[in-house]
């Protein structure tokens, strides 16, 4: 990609977010009823290409199991409220209505991730969800993976999320502690782990070779962060997962090992969903849209985990409303023509209108660049 000249001394490229691709239909079609959605990390198969964000707004254990019925999986976070609370539950109703206030939330979702995590409700969390027979899907950041890792191992899940806002390969200490070896972990762990996020081909590559399964691209991309303002780093989406996907065909050629991508964040329809796809994507990781299903455990009310950071908070209490059931949201029926129900439904029309009937052939549809949304005629603003 060409470089652009920002001033005499500095030059950057271009980077495309999801609004600014379209997806070009084909010459061939096919009923949407006939694609495949179905997706395969590891020994673990799936029929949505959908993994529910570990935000304590949008997975609970009781969604884990109800999105594993419905396809999906849902990755809990063992360093969230059901970890910290033996009953969480006058804690998320705390923060729903500070939501529906339109309070950041700070100061409230500090005194809510106070207590210490609880080895115990690790356990019991992990059992609840395995013995309902669901996937068990867990996430922890990477500075607490080592102090989690024997508790979580004794726990036995099926997949382990290793996810901060922005996560490496290699971290440069030169402090008292010691940085968290990925490869080292990755390695010695005998269930499939998925690591991120990243917003480079660098980054995605150097993550690759941990033996990592899956790596999770996108930095900031939330509807509740504001790590791209806090820190000023981030990178569009399109060009992020793009750029991973690229990363990923040198991998697969150096190694012969194919490392799934997780575009995680800034998707709030199914058109999103399918542009990550055909991105290069094998699968999405979404927040907000699911935190508008009837289940969801904060009743409309969404936050990043960075959002009570002590020293400095990257992310703020939204409020999204409540549109209808996690089975609606995913499957439809919509009543709205915003894309917030339905997401499936309209992955499935985009791969049937573009004649592809697989999520690898559908990473094959061709791509445009269109206007920014801010002056495209028609654009929503």
């Amino acid at each position: 990609m060409a470089e652009i000249e920002i001033g005499l001394g500095k030059d950057g490229r271009r980077g495309y977010g999801l609004d600014e691709v379209a997806i070009v239909p084909s010459r061939r079609t096919r009923d949407a009823d006939e694609v495949d959605t179905s997706w395969q990390i590891d020994a673990y198969q799936f029929d949505l290409p959908l993994l529910a964000a570990p935000q304590d707004g949008v997975t609970s254990p009781d969604v884990a199991v109800a999105l594993d019925g419905l396809g999906g999986a849902g990755v809990l976070h063992l360093e969230g409220l059901w970890t910290r609370h033996a009953d969480p539950a006058p804690v998320l109703v705390r923060i729903a209505e500070a939501a529906a206030d339109g309070a950041d939330g700070v100061a409230l979702l500090r005194e809510a991730y106070e207590p210490q995590v609880d080895p115990e409700l690790i356990g019991a969390r992990i059992a609840r969800i395995r013995e309902a027979g669901a996937t068990v899907a867990v996430a922890v950041s990477p500075a607490s993976t080592e102090t989690l890792l024997p508790h979580i191992t004794r726990a036995e899940p099926d997949l382990l999320v290793i996810q901060g806002t922005v996560t490496s390969a290699e971290h440069v200490s030169e402090g008292t502690h010691e940085p968290l070896d990925l490869k080292y972990l990755v390695r010695r762990m005998e269930v499939p782990v998925i690591v991120g996020g990243c917003a480079s081909y660098q980054a995605a590559l150097h993550l690759m070779r941990t033996g990592a399964a899956g790596v999770l691209v996108g930095v900031g991309a939330g509807l509740s962060s504001t790590t791209g303002r806090v820190l000023g780093v981030g990178n569009p989406m399109a060009t992020a997962i793009a750029d991973a996907r690229a990363a990923r065909m040198r991998h697969l050629d150096e190694t012969g090992v194919y490392v799934h991508l997780i575009a995680d964040g800034g998707m709030s329809t199914g058109g999103d969903i399918a542009k990550a796809v055909v991105l290069g994507a094998d699968a999405v990781m979404v927040g907000a849209p699911l935190a508008r299903a009837t289940e969801a455990p904060a009743g409309g009310a969404v936050w990043s985990m960075s959002a009570s950071h002590r020293r400095l908070p990257r992310g703020r209490l939204r409020r999204v409303g409540t549109v209808g059931s996690l089975e609606q949201v995913l499957f439809g029926p919509a009543d709205a023509p915003d894309g917030a129900t339905n997401l499936i439904g309209a992955l499935r029309k985009s791969m049937a209108v573009t004649g592809h009937g697989t999520l690898k052939e559908f990473q094959k549809a061709e791509l445009v660049v269109t206007s920014p949304p801010t002056v495209r005629p028609g654009a929503q603003r």
